[in-house]
């Protein structure tokens, strides 16, 4: 299958379409499995490398995605999307710091400030999409026509009731171009897209 962080071969081909998945997880003799993800860990309660029962993992996630309008509620319309529309941007140390120096050369980044990121590797960092959006111009409730940014979330791009594909790919295109000339980073789409081109 391929996978890798927000990869795998289901978004490099269109022979395939997933309809349905099942998970199979065990909770390691009782000890409850490791977490890794920061947000997650302090909203367990847990200290790095913490681990938690299963069970309170799934709702924890489910509360914290909720509270980003990333769960379909038919009572929220913030989580009319297709969830996060950007993929975080991994980069080297070397595009990280000559990031950092355009954010602050633009005024998007004070003194002694860092940007929001995340280690991949001893070399790689992932940044932050949804800061970088927000940055750019583009704050969360950022409403253009029939189509928006989350008031939730910077990420995900919602439907407010009557637009278009072309409107919310014309949303897309601005952020993306607004990103690249403040920052020099290009954010790719996440959901496949079938039929049209960003």
């Amino acid at each position: 299958c391929g996978f890798q962080y927000r990869d795998s071969m289901f978004k490099r081909t269109d022979r395939y379409v997933i309809v349905a998945v099942r998970f199979a997880l065990r909770d390691d003799a009782g000890l409850g499995l490791p977490v890794r993800y920061g947000e997650l860990e302090r909203a367990l309660g847990l200290h790095e490398g913490g681990r938690a029962p299963v069970a309170a993992i799934r709702s924890t996630v489910l509360a914290l995605r909720r509270a980003k309008g990333m769960v379909v509620d038919a009572t929220d319309p913030d989580s009319v999307s297709a969830g996060s529309f950007f993929v975080n941007p991994v980069v080297t140390s070397e595009v990280l710091a000559a990031t950092e120096q355009r954010a602050r050369s633009a005024g998007a980044l004070g003194e002694g400030e860092t940007m929001p990121r995340f280690a991949m590797s001893d070399a790689c960092w992932k940044l932050s999409a949804g800061w970088l959006i927000e940055r750019a111009g583009f704050a969360k409730g950022f409403t253009s026509g029939h189509v928006g940014v989350s008031r939730k979330h910077a990420l995900a791009l919602v439907h407010r009731g009557g637009g278009t594909t072309r409107e919310l790919l014309d949303l897309a295109r601005a952020i993306r171009d607004a990103v690249h000339a403040r920052f020099g980073l290009t954010l790719l789409p996440e959901p496949v897209l079938v039929g049209c081109a960003l």
